[in-house]
């Protein structure tokens, strides 16, 4: 009988840094140089929302495509590296702009979701199209839920009605509301008994708007695995699939969960 193996075991890098405003190349070439630091194996590399440009509502001069240069220096790094790398950036199609999360495999495959609340108050509605689909992602065995900043307000998008493993938000998330980022993220972490991953950015965008970090990887039951505080650079940790799922063995919350439908 041949072994069966899997791979419940994840070694993830997040970066946390300043985000370089409206341009694309010197903020590849910033994270490049970043990720060129890490001598470790990684299986994961996650990156801000909107980490080439920072949070901005003028795409129209910074659009990319899916074929464009930062999806194929997303996927080279990938294949060189043999890891996956994720983080959120402005594309555009079919005439329309999108922030959208990419996740791009070692194996050179890409998958993307579409940020699903856009945030209202910055006017992102104006500019970007509203994503219609929740997307769940397969990578190692693991099942991963990209969302993207302002889908952490909304509970009912990422609950966990897929037994995913991983929900991971990406985001460009203020100083003012540094509180909402905390308690939400340890909230989604133990309600949907998932490890959660939150990336966010430090400091000042091209709206005087500052960002103070609180990167961090919390465990199934919202205790915190890796906090980056307001540090700039690269957190590594090792997640450990079997624990999460022998918790919600031993615990069973996932089971007593309400069935609904999201009207999209």
């Amino acid at each position: 009988m041949q072994d069966v193996f899997y791979f419940y075991e994840m070694k993830i890098a997040i970066i946390q840094t300043n985000l370089i405003w409206e341009n694309p190349k010197a903020n590849r070439d910033q994270f490049e140089q970043i990720i060129n630091t890490i001598t470790q194996h990684i299986d994961l590399i996650v990156l801000p929302e909107m980490f080439t440009t920072g949070f901005t509502m003028f795409p129209n001069n910074l659009a990319e495509t899916m074929q464009g240069e930062t999806v194929n220096w997303m996927l080279n790094l990938a294949t060189d590296k043999n890891l996956a790398i994720c983080g959120s950036i402005i594309i555009e199609e079919n005439a329309q702009y999108y922030n959208r999360f990419v996740f791009t495999h070692p194996n050179g495959k890409i998958e993307t979701y579409d940020k699903r609340h856009l945030f209202s108050l910055a006017g992102e509605h104006k500019q970007y199209t509203q994503g219609t689909e929740k997307v769940i992602i397969a990578y190692k065995d693991w099942k991963i839920c990209p969302q993207i900043c302002y889908d952490l307000r909304f509970p009912v998008f990422s609950r966990n009605v897929e037994e995913y493993d991983l929900l991971i938000y990406v985001a460009n998330w203020p100083k003012p509301r540094m509180f909402a980022w905390n308690a939400l993220l340890r909230a989604r972490a133990i309600e949907n008994m998932s490890f959660v991953i939150g990336v966010n950015r430090i400091g000042f965008d091209g709206n005087t708007h500052e960002y103070v970090g609180h990167s961090q990887i919390l465990d199934e039951l919202g205790s915190t695995i890796e906090d980056a505080n307001e540090g700039d650079g690269v957190f590594i940790t090792f997640l450990d699939k079997e624990k999460m799922l022998q918790t919600r063995k031993s615990l069973n919350f996932l089971n007593d969960k309400d069935i609904f439908e999201i009207e999209l």
